[in-house]
Parts: C-alpha cells; structure tokens; sequence
C-alpha cells in the first residue's frame, strides 16, 4: 500500500497522476485504488495474472479485492491494468475479461467499482465508458502530469530494488575491517571458529556469561533456530589486531545502542567498522531479530527483544508481541524509522564482502516488505538466496510475497 491520496477531475487526469500516488510508472500490473467516498486512500499493484490458467482470473480477482476489502473504511476501488499489449491488435480492449472479473468480484464484495481502466501500448480507455473506441483513445489524454513542486515519477516498479554499489576501494576497506573485526571477537570471546560467519541455520558465536551482547551470539533465533558450541581456548602469538577492532568488538556489548546509533550514520560517508559491525550482526539471526525489533519499533523494544532472546535461551516462552513483528502483526511501525532502515542496510549489503551480505539483503527484504513493497522485498530476498540458498528470512519474505501476504498494518489508516 502505498499511503498517500490524489484528486483527479476525471478519468484521464486520474491516471496522469495515479504514478504520483505509486512513485513510478508500472508496467505488466494491476493497479487497486481503494477509497472511501471520494477520497483515495492508497494504491496496490499486483503483477498480472497468467490468463492462459483455468479460472485465473478469477482466483486474481478474489484476492486483489479482498486486500483491498482489508483496508479500513474502504467503500470503493478504481482499477487499472497497465500493460503492453495493445488495442488495435483484436480491435478490443486489453485485459477486458480480468477488469471484469475484478468488477463481478467487488460488486459482491459490497464494492462500488469507481472506474475500470486499461493503459495499454497504443491507447487507453475505461470498461465503464460505452462510447470507447474500440482502438482506445489517444495516450497523450493521460500523459504523466508534473505538478510544479513535484518532480515526476521515473522507472517502473522494480526501480529502486537494485544497490547501488559501493566503489572498490570502499568494499577493499570494509573487507579489512570486517576480517580484523572477526579476529578481534574472536580474541575476546576465547574461541578459534567463534567469529566465523554462520549458516542461517546455525550459530557458532561463542557465550559469555553475564554479558548482553556478544553473548547474544549464542542465543539461537526464536524462528530459525541454531546449535552453539562455546568454552575458551588459550591463544598465544597472534598477530597484532587493529585497536579499532578491538573498539568495535567491544561497541556490541550494547547492540540496541548499537543499531538505535545507526539509524542517525551519514549513508555517505560511513565508517567502515561501522559498516563491518552491521553486517556482522545481520549475519547471524538471533542479533538480526534484534535489529528487526528495535527498528520496526523503538529503542526500548530493542532492549526488551535481547533480554526476551536471553530469556528464550535459558529455557523461557518467547513474548508472542515480539514474534508477531515478523509476520507484520502488532502496531503500526513509522515509516520514516523503517525507511531509515533500508537506506542504511542496502548501503551496508552494498559495501560488505559477498559472503556477509546475505543477512543485510535479507533484512532489507524484511524492511521493504514491511513498508508495503512486496515487489522490492522479493528481488532483495532473491539476492539474499542467490548468496546464501536456504537462507531463513529470504525464504520467509519469499513465501509472503509468493502468498500475496502484506503486513496487517498496511491495510491499517495512518502513515
């Protein structure tokens, strides 16, 4: 859901505005704008459906409408399919069968159907109005309109999903940290393997008894589950570590300090330990779920999501408001907090060393799915497999965009 709304005089005004409300021109997509009397409340785009299925378009057309019947206070829905095929090849309108489906299936949901539209590559036109030509009507009707204080919408949907790469010398002083950092840990945690980047599904971070945040390591994620293997180990005659390291290593006995401070890093000029730390972290599941908590929420959830992981650890339920953040249930999280977050992941996922980037994708998987970009989510997560197959979160994601699944709280009225 994207939340914003727009005023539209008729039909073609609406759809040369309606990129406006979405932040791009979509392409091979349905697009649902619910409303409530004459005020929008938002736009949905789904991919579109696959015609050649039996009754494709009707299974399409019972989920688009009821996600839209999820959305409070809705009464009414405009509809577009965006596409390219066109008019002038059947003398007929594009996606006329699914509009109507989609019409049938909100007439019985109780729906008033506002407009039913097609922008195809030769034309445009509505399934409501009788006198369309059978060519559709002139695209220039419904090009892109600019107001003055607005800059116009570029790309498609999937703009945006792509990082934009950090440069190589960058990724050359990230991977220097991130080595030296790993060492570090694993001077201070007294164990050989305890450092290395885990598996998904396990968790080879070393405990410490008493302290909140390296010891977290050990603590195996509520979800995805871990093994923990721990006791010190003497060493002799390692080589020097960088103090800066050492500084860092030590920064993660407080990581709701640690991921509430991040929020506020300049994205362009960030440190590269910063950067290490970060994708450290979001490399290892239990710590991630922290970050996840804390920055779907506020500092004081942070601190209660590692004291529950802790908890959960020693044997203790695990508190089901703090699960549910997963699954997009709970309160409404802010999205100027949650857009933070992404900014700063997929620069971190852009600068780390490929085989710490898989965590920072999959969290920028989460982060976008929970600002209602399912389409962004599933490419981040795809990214995230690509490095790491079997990768607990990006599959999570995956089966919820798969599903046509969106948090709770974007059907939810507030920003």
């Amino acid at each position: 859901m994207t939340p914003a709304t727009i005023k539209a005089a008729d039909a073609a005004q609406f759809l040369s505005l309606l990129p406006h409300l979405l932040g791009y021109v979509p392409t091979r997509s349905l697009v649902l704008v619910p409303f409530h009397g004459s005020r929008s409340l938002g736009a949905m785009r789904f991919d579109l459906p696959d015609a050649s299925e039996a009754g494709a378009h009707d299974r399409f057309a019972a989920t688009a409408i009821g996600m839209a019947c999820r959305v409070e206070e809705t009464d009414a829905v405009a509809m577009v399919a965006y596409t390219d095929q066109r008019f002038d090849s059947q003398q007929r309108m594009p996606h006329g069968v699914l509009l109507d489906a989609l019409r049938s299936r909100a007439d019985a949901c109780g729906l008033r159907v506002t407009d039913a539209l097609c922008v195809a590559a030769d034309g445009w036109g509505s399934r409501l109005d009788p006198a369309c030509p059978s060519v559709g009507r002139p695209l220039q009707e419904v090009e892109l309109e600019v107001p003055a204080s607005t800059a116009a919408p570029t790309g498609d949907q999937l703009s945006g999903a792509e990082l934009i790469p950090a440069d190589a010398d960058e990724q050359r002083r990230v991977a220097q940290a991130s080595a030296a950092l790993e060492e570090a840990i694993r001077i201070l945690c007294g164990d050989e393997d305890g450092a290395t980047v885990a598996g998904e599904d396990e968790e080879t971070f070393p405990a410490a008894d008493g302290d909140r945040g390296i010891a977290l390591g050990a603590v195996p994620a509520p979800i995805d589950g871990g093994s923990v293997p721990s006791g010190p180990r003497e060493d002799c005659g390692r080589a020097r570590v960088d103090p800066r390291a050492l500084t860092t290593a030590c920064r993660l006995d407080d990581l709701p300090d640690l991921f509430e401070g991040a929020l506020t890093w300049p994205l362009d000029r960030l440190e590269p330990f910063d950067v290490a730390a970060l994708a450290w972290c979001l490399s290892r599941p239990s710590l991630r779920d922290v970050a996840l908590v804390q920055w779907s929420g506020d500092l004081a959830q942070g601190d209660e999501a590692l004291d529950a992981q802790l908890r959960w650890e020693a044997g203790e339920e695990y508190p089901t408001d703090l699960a549910m953040r997963m699954w997009g249930e709970g309160d409404r999280p802010d999205v100027d907090r949650l857009e933070a977050a992404l900014a700063l992941v997929r620069r971190v996922a852009a600068a780390a060393p490929r085989r710490l980037r898989a965590g920072p994708l999959a969290m920028c998987a989460w982060l976008a799915w929970a600002l209602g970009r399912s389409t962004h989510a599933d490419a981040h997560a795809l990214q995230a497999c690509e490095i790491e197959p079997e990768h607990g979160l990006a599959e999570i994601v995956r089966s919820f965009v798969a599903a046509g699944h969106l948090p709770d709280w974007a059907f939810r009225a507030g920003r």
